[in-house]
């Protein structure tokens, strides 16, 4: 639930759109997406074969000289199974104002922070929405008031984030799910606020030469939920702890070469902890005289709880390839391998996409798990290989 603070972003952000002339920008894509399992689930409650159907429209206008503009994205979807994934989310709802040394955003936003391609470790500020995708690449949208400082030294970021998002989870019904289905009715936080709480981030960042860098702090609700049964075993309660989290994240570009690094340090989740995700990319340009390129990924996934940390990926390799065809369909692939270095777990990942004449886009994802260990936290989705084809249409 959003806090008072939250709604009255929202309401500013609409009164500006609703109080200027100007012309409107309509834009979006609706989809349908088909999921075929390879395996029946653990849980027979478990759904089979998956339809849904999706829809994101943006609407975006600008005015005072394009120094001020109002965007509104908001997001539904319809699933034939899964109640959990059936539902509707505000990605964003932003009143924008820019100056030529600052900028101050209000509203709904999606912010990103990261650069390696396994996990986004420093990417804090929205929550992710787990029964859109899996790999908890999608998020909703968080309120916020955000300031951005634009100076010679870099540009600093400051965030007041009103109203804690829950992290969405499949149901009882749905799949790639735990086990035990989590109750997210019953969520427990450190905070006496619960998801009122307001928390504070800010972040640093500049580019100098071949490198780009990010320093960032936040301090507030986790957004990554440990976990506690229910008093009857059946479920899993999801546990918010108040947080203090330091990142980093550096990118070089030298020539072909690609080189990545996220680390963060946490405290307020038991003992203090640091992970790091780290690697490169190099491309080969115009492979076999052609147009394609392919670029060869490899990196390292470290996280010193061991096996008391809440990621499956603690102590792990990840190696990819991306081939990019640069057609004018825009085809590409990426296809992904991140192995366990302590024992057989495997998990591969494919995406790629095309698109059909000027309006539409086909997408084709699949991820299959390997060897999974009985102690690997990828236990409970060993039966959940699947492959994914979406067909959208952009307006």
């Amino acid at each position: 639930m959003l806090r008072r603070t939250g709604l009255l972003l929202i309401g500013a952000a609409l009164y500006a759109a609703a109080h200027v002339s100007h012309s409107a920008e309509w834009s979006g894509y609706v989809s349908g997406e088909y999921r075929g399992f390879a395996q029946q689930p653990l849980d027979p409650r478990q759904h089979g074969n998956n339809l849904s159907f999706s829809a994101q429209p943006e609407y975006y206008t600008a005015w005072d000289d394009n120094s001020q503009s109002f965007t509104f994205v908001p997001f539904v979807r319809w699933d034939q199974h899964d109640e959990e994934r059936s539902h509707a989310d505000i990605r964003e709802l932003t009143w924008l104002k820019a100056a030529d040394d600052w900028e101050l955003r209000a509203g709904i936003r999606k912010v990103f922070w990261g650069v390696t391609e396994s996990q986004h470790l420093v990417d804090i500020i929205n929550q992710t929405d787990l029964v859109e995708a899996p790999d908890g690449e999608e998020k909703l949208g968080q309120p916020m008031i955000n300031l951005a400082l634009i100076r010679d030294w870099g540009t600093l970021d400051l965030f007041v984030l009103p109203g804690f998002r829950e992290r969405t989870f499949p149901g009882v019904d749905g799949r790639l799910r735990s086990a035990l289905p989590v109750d997210t009715r019953h969520a427990i936080y450190e905070s006496s606020d619960k998801d009122k709480h307001i928390d504070l981030a800010a972040r640093w960042s500049r580019a100098v030469g071949a490198w780009d860098m990010g320093l960032s702090v936040f301090k507030g609700t986790s957004r990554d939920p440990r976990f506690v049964p229910n008093g009857s075993g059946t479920a899993l309660i999801p546990v918010y702890d108040l947080i203090t989290q330091w990142g980093l994240d550096l990118q070089a570009t030298l020539g072909a070469w690609l080189w990545k690094v996220e680390a963060i340090n946490r405290s307020g989740q038991g003992d203090r902890y640091n992970a790091l995700t780290a690697g490169f990319e190099y491309t080969l340009v115009g492979i076999a005289d052609s147009a394609a390129d392919l670029g060869m990924i490899a990196e390292l996934l470290y996280d010193d709880r061991g096996n008391q940390a809440l990621t499956p990926f603690a102590d792990d390799i990840m190696l990819g390839a991306r081939l990019t065809l640069n057609d004018v369909q825009s085809t590409e692939f990426l296809l992904g391998m991140i192995a366990d270095s302590s024992d057989t777990t495997r998990s591969l990942k494919l995406e790629s996409s095309r698109r059909l004449g000027d309006s539409w886009k086909i997408t084709l994802e699949g991820q299959a798990f390997i060897h999974v260990a009985n102690n690997d936290l990828l236990t409970d989705v060993r039966k959940d290989d699947y492959l994914q084809l979406e067909l959208a249409r952009y307006f």
